[in-house]
This record gives C-alpha cells, structure tokens and sequence, in this order.
C-alpha cells in the first residue's frame, strides 16, 4: 500500500520512516511505501483519487474542505496530534514580531496547506487585516529555502518546524507565531482513509493503524533514532533537526498530563467545539457534524 506523509519529509513525518525501518509495518502484514505529501489539500484529493490509501492531514484543513462540498469520500481514524501546531514562522530582522506585524508582508506556502486555507480565520481572531498579507506559492521542499534566501518573510509551518528553520538561516533565529495562541481547541494532524477502506477493509485499516501508532510513539521517544532512521530513508534530510522536531512533537502528541494515554484518540466533543469556531468565523457553514468526520469504530481508545 502507499502512504503519503503530510507534507515533505520533515522530522514530523518521521514516525512513518520509523514505522517501516523497525519492522512494525512488516508484522502486521503490510507492505507500506511511503511517499512525500503536499499538503493537506493536495494530499485529500490523492486519497479520493486512490493515489493512496492513508495519509495524515490537517483536521482543520479537512472541516474547511467539507464546508466547501468537498472531501466527501474521506474519514478520520486516528488523532496524530492533539492540538494544531499550524504556524507561521519568520526570521529575525524581517520585522515580525506579533500578528499585526504580518500586514503589508509577502507569506509563502503551498495552495493547498491548511495554514494558508485557515489563514483568514487567523486573521480574523488576532486582529489582522488579511487583505494586507500577500501570499505566494511555494512546494514544500522550497519554503525554509525562500525564508532564509530573504525572498519572503515568512512561511507557513509548523511549530516543531523551527528547528529546521534555524539550521537552513544559519546564524538568524526564527520568529514563531502559533495559530493555537487563537484557536486552543483545533486538533493537529489526524489519519484518513477513504470510507470505502474504512468500511470495507476494516481489519487491513485497524493493523495500519496499529502499527503507525507504534511508530509514533517509538519516535517521540526516541527523537535521536528516529532523526537518524529519517536521514537513512531520506538523505536529504539532516537528523540532528529532524530529532529536534520530533522532541517538540512530543508535547503535541501526549499534551501535558496524558503521558499514559492511548496516542491516537479522538475527542468527538472537542471537535464539535472546534466546528463551532469554524462555524462561528464563517469559515464554514452550519451543518457540519464530528459523526461525518470521524469512523468512531477505527480511531484508537483511550
């Protein structure tokens, strides 16, 4: 099967690499190759074209698709993060230190990156004119270079992204402006499938889903291995910030207090709240229930 990750190869998406590397794919039956993601926009529409048949995307990223008419023939079946960790990140000297700082700056990102799709709303709860704010395009692999290359200032990321930042703007320090200082109650990344596997392949899906989880947690663990298990799968990418990145993932995947909890689950009450916000900015339309999102007899127990 394939699998993409959610966008490049990033210390982030590092747990898949993990995954494979330690074996856990292999006992569970499955023969996974792992692809680079674009986006959780680009990365929807490779699922529903059967491109692939899991991926991680932006929960987020994923209501404001549906509020549109799309992604219709895709489902949740595991949390990966507990809380958004979309940001924006800049460097110093580029004159952004706070939100309103943005206005009358050029941002890059991907078309179909949930952190310029949710950007309006942003915006909107931090004061923002985001009229104001010029948005480029860039691919995923390009956007730390268009940073530190002094073509923009500043890019969409996430948060864990800056180790990864600093080590390209050698000798600059990033700026970091998370979306979650506005919108607590958003989930990160979560696991989709299309309906069809989730109806129809139950068990294949509950083995998958299994055994990322275990490459997950083995990962934040074990940030250094997993850095090098990342750069041995994909020499383009550094381990040393790769392992920085899963050290601050680590937070998100077991938030504080809940270091005993079963990685994975969703909160379908926590989504209804973070609809509602949606709701509430006209980000989307009224309509839109957690029971649409989510296959509840696939995603992890607590």
């Amino acid at each position: 099967m394939t699998y993409l990750t959610s966008f490049g190869n990033f210390g982030r998406d590092s747990y898949a690499w993990v995954a494979k590397d330690k074996g856990f794919f292999r006992e569970a039956g499955l023969d996974v190759d792992i692809k680079p993601g674009g986006g959780t926009g680009d990365n929807i529409s490779k699922i529903e074209a059967g491109a692939a048949m899991f991926t991680p995307v932006d929960l987020t990223g994923l209501m404001l698709a549906r509020g549109t008419g799309g992604a219709g023939n895709v489902v949740v079946v595991a949390g990966i993060q507990q809380r958004t960790m979309a940001a924006l990140i800049s460097l110093e000297g580029n004159g952004i230190a706070k939100p309103k700082d943005l206005e009358g700056k050029t941002l890059a990102d991907s078309p179909g990156s949930v952190v310029r799709n949710l950007f309006p709303t942003y915006a909107k709860l931090a004061g923002v004119d985001a009229s104001k704010v010029k948005w480029v395009n860039g691919a995923p692999a390009n956007l730390i270079g268009l940073l530190a290359g002094g073509s923009v200032a500043g890019i969409g990321q996430f948060v864990v992204g800056e180790p990864t930042v600093e080590s390209v703007a050698k000798g600059k320090q990033a700026v970091v402006l998370p979306y979650s200082d506005v919108m607590s109650d958003l989930y990160g990344n979560v696991l989709i499938t299309t309906t069809k596997i989730a109806k129809e392949q139950p068990d294949l899906a509950k083995r998958f889903i299994a055994a990322l989880m275990k490459g997950l947690v083995h990962s934040i663990d074990n940030p250094d291995e997993a850095g090098r298990i990342l750069q041995k799968n994909v020499p383009a990418s550094a381990s040393a910030p790769a392992a920085a990145e899963c050290t601050l993932m680590s937070a998100f995947v077991r938030p504080a207090g809940s270091a005993g909890n079963v990685v994975g689950t969703i909160d379908t009450k926590r989504v209804a709240a973070s609809v509602k916000l949606l709701q509430d900015a006209g980000a989307i339309p009224a309509g839109l229930t957690p029971d649409q999102l989510i296959s509840a007899d696939l995603t992890p127990k607590p």
